[in-house]
């Protein structure tokens, strides 16, 4: 078996489904691959994350629960990550497509800063995400829906900044704090209670744990501090020094257990 060989002019490039539509082989990309008949809600869906500005920077945080309709399946999921060393990404939705755009962002930051030789700047950064679920809307019409937070430190404004997104690849910045997932609407009141303008990032962080413990008392689906297993929320800060994510001992002595 050999590979076909195309003239310059008909080189359907890398994208598949362009060679699907040239030979008749699917009549839409859905059918394609087989979503119509899939139940998005049989996926794991990570929820609930937060972000919060602080005086230096801004704080980041999640839940770990990860649920798969109204089972609990998966109790220690990963839902904040370094998008490189002065921004942060936290995601809500499907979970496994929404780890792999994580991933292909942090490739996709990373070889630019190689390749240009400095960093781009957090506006860029937070466009390019934005781009990828422009991309990714054939897939959310479809259920597959990745809702994420992006927040990093501006260099060059010297602030920390947060942007919320959604499934179009619209991107919205917040001024003071943005939450998302099942349990945000519970979290976000709570911040919205008790935020105060430029709190101190030790505040931010303990905001951030209380929110989340609130949002796992509402909503069912949001994982609250498990003592025995010793699972607790994933809090991380974003400051002119870089991404920092606190460590389990850490969050221990916050929340006074």
């Amino acid at each position: 078996m050999t590979l076909p060989i195309y003239p310059i002019h008909q080189d359907p490039g890398p994208d598949f489904f362009s060679l699907l539509d040239k030979y008749k082989i699917a009549d839409n990309k859905e059918r394609s691959l087989g979503l119509s008949s899939l139940d998005a809600s049989e996926f794991r869906h990570g929820t609930t994350v937060l972000a919060i500005k602080t005086a230096d920077g801004v704080v980041v945080g999640g839940d770990r629960r990860a649920t798969e309709a109204n089972r609990i399946a998966y109790r220690s999921m990963e839902k904040v990550f370094a998008a490189d060393s002065h921004s942060a990404i936290a995601i809500a939705g499907v979970a496994g497509p929404a780890v792999e755009m994580v991933k292909i962002f942090q490739i996709q930051l990373s070889h630019y800063e190689k390749v240009e030789g400095i960093m781009l700047s957090l506006e860029g950064k937070a466009n390019q995400l934005g781009q990828m679920l422009a991309a990714h809307l054939p897939l959310a019409m479809q259920g597959l829906v990745i809702v994420p937070l992006y927040a990093g430190f501006d260099l060059t404004k010297k602030l920390g900044r947060i942007f919320s997104y959604d499934v179009t690849g619209g991107k919205y910045e917040e001024f003071d704090y943005a939450t998302n997932g099942s349990g945000g609407r519970d979290a976000r009141s709570y911040i919205k209670l008790n935020y105060v303008e430029n709190m101190s990032t030790n505040d931010g962080i303990k905001l951030a744990l209380a929110a989340l413990a609130e949002a796992a008392d509402e909503d069912s689906a949001t994982g609250g501090i498990d003592l025995k297993r010793k699972i607790y929320p994933i809090v991380a800060t974003v400051t002119s020094e870089g991404f920092k994510r606190l460590l389990d001992s850490e969050i221990e002595e916050l929340i006074e257990i």
